[in-house]
């Protein structure tokens, strides 16, 4: 038997809603650090939304928040509807560093998410030899990651997010370490993997290409304690190809909506450092 699809779990209200959600850290002084201030986001089923800020600024403490991973310290987030007070059912989550075992081939690999949720081995093998084919990897189910390049470890961990059909996916900064060919063919692939899925992507990047040639709405936040300083639609036709879009006139223009609003919050960052350093 199939899972149900995500927007068959899943129909009414946002997937993800922030309300003036602020998180703050403890420091080894005892003053409190605050890493994200008042943010407020929407994000539907079926919605790409990236987040863009300067570094440091908070963006992935939003993602831990959203996936249960830290709790909120004021404010509210939901994930389709309820408070999120531990990680929510049907997350799936991709980090910027691999987060393959090394000791288990590919397929083990994959299947690993399915096996921790009582799978039995048969099946959860079955729909990882799936899986491994969906993300161009068949012919290499009993390779081990040191035996895999960059690209293909990635293919890997985007098999292992997507496996379990998740309604909703975080993905921070995945692609940031990959030279820009491949980049462009992850981006690709991802964008075609979860294209008519129903799940709610959120995905940090600080690429600036990256995030508009796959999104559907551009989140820039402000120097930290990052809140949102602005959501700009990005009226894009589906199905893109990124080394496509990426050239066409519509892009550069919302290039410059968005690099306008990120620049003052990069050099304030820029600044601050400075300042520190003298």
């Amino acid at each position: 038997m199939t899972a149900p699809t995500p927007t068959a779990r899943h129909t009414a209200g946002p997937a993800i809603s922030l309300r003036n959600a602020t998180k703050m850290f403890a420091t080894r002084s005892g003053d409190p650090f605050t890493a994200i201030t008042d943010v407020t986001i929407d994000v539907a089923a079926g919605e790409f939304v990236t987040i863009v800020g300067p570094t440091g600024c908070g963006k992935s403490t939003t993602l831990s928040l959203v996936s249960g991973l830290e709790p909120v310290t004021s404010g509210t987030v939901h994930v389709h509807g309820r408070p999120v007070d531990g990680i929510p059912d049907g997350v799936g989550y991709m980090f910027q560093s691999d987060a393959v075992l090394p000791w288990k081939n590919v397929l083990d690999n994959v299947a690993v998410g399915l096996r921790y949720r009582g799978l039995g081995r048969k099946e959860a093998h079955e729909r990882a030899r799936d899986w491994v084919e969906r993300v161009g990897l068949a012919g290499f189910e009993d390779r081990y990651p040191h035996q895999l390049s960059g690209g293909m470890r990635k293919r890997v961990a985007m098999a292992q997010s997507l496996i379990g059909e998740p309604s909703l996916l975080l993905l921070d900064e995945p692609f940031g370490a990959l030279d820009v060919q491949t980049r462009e063919l992850m981006q690709d692939e991802l964008l075609q993997l979860w294209s008519g899925t129903g799940a709610a992507v959120v995905f940090v990047t600080h690429d600036l290409t990256e995030a508009i040639a796959l999104a559907d709405r551009v989140v820039v936040m402000t120097a930290g304690p990052a809140t949102v300083k602005n959501i700009v639609p990005v009226d894009l036709p589906r199905p893109r190809k990124v080394e496509e879009i990426r050239l066409t006139p519509e892009f550069t223009e919302l290039y410059r909506t968005v690099w306008d609003s990120l620049r003052e919050e990069v050099e304030i960052t820029r600044a601050r450092g400075a300042s520190r350093v003298a």
